[in-house]
């Protein structure tokens, strides 16, 4: 058997923001970014994007740095269980909520 060669990084889903609806307003969770953990936000090069690759609502931007668009972000969480550098972790809503004020 051969090896076949990958030369780039594709998000597996092909759907965009919104394609289940506005769902931010029922999440329980919400992702956090800290951008001094965030690999593209420190090199400010475009490297990993480990977040915006799993997550299944693609409301994660493959900018410098990735923001996560709430109205559409479920809160799943996928986005923090893959972080290889726990740069985001998922706030309760109504704590985030709060802080907002």
């Amino acid at each position: 058997m051969g090896s076949k060669e990958c030369g780039h990084i594709t998000s597996h889903s092909e759907s965009g923001p919104g394609d289940g609806g506005k769902t931010g307003s029922w999440r329980v969770l919400r992702p956090v970014i800290d951008l001094n953990l965030c690999i593209p936000a420190k090199r400010g090069a475009p490297a990993c994007f480990i977040c915006w690759l799993y997550c299944p609502d693609v409301v994660i931007t493959k900018t410098i740095p990735p923001t996560i668009d709430l109205e559409y972000c479920k809160g799943c969480g996928i986005c923090a269980e893959e972080c290889p550098t726990k740069a985001i972790t998922m706030v309760e809503e109504v704590k985030a909520l709060k802080e907002d004020l």
